[in-house]
């Protein structure tokens, strides 16, 4: 037993010289090369892929949610958490990446095929286009934005009132209880949509938030009056420009940043209040009868609105905040049918004005209509 100890003990010595430095070195050698691991470089990484998984799952459950909805009345509305969870998508930056991406210029022999096929895709009419040759198109921007040849859009003179815009009417009707319906059935605040009322100095009782009938009154200037309200959706393949639809003198603009959610038809039957949640300008002025507003509602891809006499404007920034307001001292006078502005793609014009109790619409809730075709007359 003590000459078994004793051998044990003379390799002891042998044992630390040689075999526990083959283990350390052996288990260095996978790292031996091996760089430092950043810990903020693999948060990020682990965030954006969550992020990313996160908003794939949303937007195939709204995918999945917005296909049920039909024509039919009997339809369940988004609720107020779905409604949340839909306002949380990055849809802005979105819409500033696809924007940056229409500024592109598409390689010349590409373009003809390219442009070709999103006519198709959207059922454009590009007989009426004044550059019938589509190479002269650099980007998309400049294809969506493109001008009519004259006379293809003739204003009809008959009418006080006409399509400032080629889409499909959403609804039109009279303005009840300071509410106005984008759909049947489903509505949005007056006040919220307009915002305080101070662009001709008449605020006054009219922006008391607990009395929209006192609000609904201030916008009158005659007992003897109503106010009524138009919705034009743009579809993709709808000339992108918009007219005046009156002869009427602008006074005030107000710019609203917000979301910029889908204003498809769908979406609108399904998200209660959705115009006054997205990116609007509006702008006030008078005509004939009273008050007169025309607004440009932006939406997902459409971030950019453009008003030819308004250069100051900017829509779609980084962050959203309070409206930026501009007064036109001396008043915009602007003609039924003269040129207005531009959207990069498809999006809403919404007009609320004041008439007498006659006036009366001659289109329908869900009519095609062209620029400068009739909408109504007192």
């Amino acid at each position: 037993m003590t000459s078994s100890l004793s051998r044990l003990t003379s390799l002891r010595p042998l044992f630390r010289r040689q075999i526990i430095p083959q283990f350390s070195r052996k288990s260095q050698i996978p790292n031996s090369g091996a760089k430092p691991v950043n810990p903020t470089r693999k948060l990020v990484k682990r965030a954006f892929l969550l992020t990313s998984a996160v908003t794939c799952g949303t937007a195939g459950y709204f995918y999945y949610r917005l296909s049920s909805i039909t024509e039919d009345d009997d339809f369940r509305p988004a609720s107020n958490f779905e409604v949340t969870l839909y306002r949380k998508l990055p849809l802005r930056f979105m819409s500033r990446l696809w924007g940056q991406l229409n500024s592109v210029d598409v390689p010349h022999w590409l373009r003809k095929p390219a442009f070709s096929l999103y006519a198709w895709m959207f059922n454009c009419n590009l007989d009426e286009a004044a550059e019938s040759d589509l190479t002269q198109y650099k980007n998309l921007s400049e294809f969506f934005r493109r001008q009519l040849k004259p006379h293809v859009r003739p204003v009809d003179s008959r009418f006080t009132v006409t399509s400032p815009a080629d889409g499909r009417v959403l609804h039109l009707g009279k303005v009840e209880d300071c509410r106005l319906e984008q759909v049947k059935g489903v509505t949005y605040s007056l006040q919220g949509f307009l915002g305080p009322h101070t662009w001709n100095g008449k605020s006054e009782g009219v922006d008391d938030v607990d009395n929209e009938e006192k609000y609904h009154r201030g916008l009158l200037s005659s007992p003897d009056s109503e106010l009524y309200h138009c919705i034009i959706y743009l579809a993709p393949g709808d000339y992108h420009r918009f007219h005046s639809p009156a002869k009427w003198n602008i006074k005030y603009r107000r710019h609203f940043p917000g979301d910029l959610l889908s204003v498809n038809p769908t979406v609108a039957r399904w998200v209660q209040g959705l115009f006054n949640f997205n990116e609007r300008v509006v702008y006030y002025g008078n005509w004939q009868h009273g008050f007169f507003s025309m607004t440009a509602v932006g939406a997902t891809n459409v971030g950019s609105i453009n008003v030819y006499f308004d250069p100051e404007l900017n829509t779609n920034q980084r962050k959203k905040g309070p409206s930026f307001n501009k007064s036109f001292n001396d008043g915009i006078q602007c003609n039924k049918g003269d040129y207005f502005g531009e959207f990069n793609m498809g999006s809403t014009i919404v007009l609320i004005f004041e008439a007498p109790k006659n006036f009366e619409f001659n289109i329908r809730s869900g009519q095609k209509i062209r620029v400068g075709e009739s909408v109504g007359t007192a």
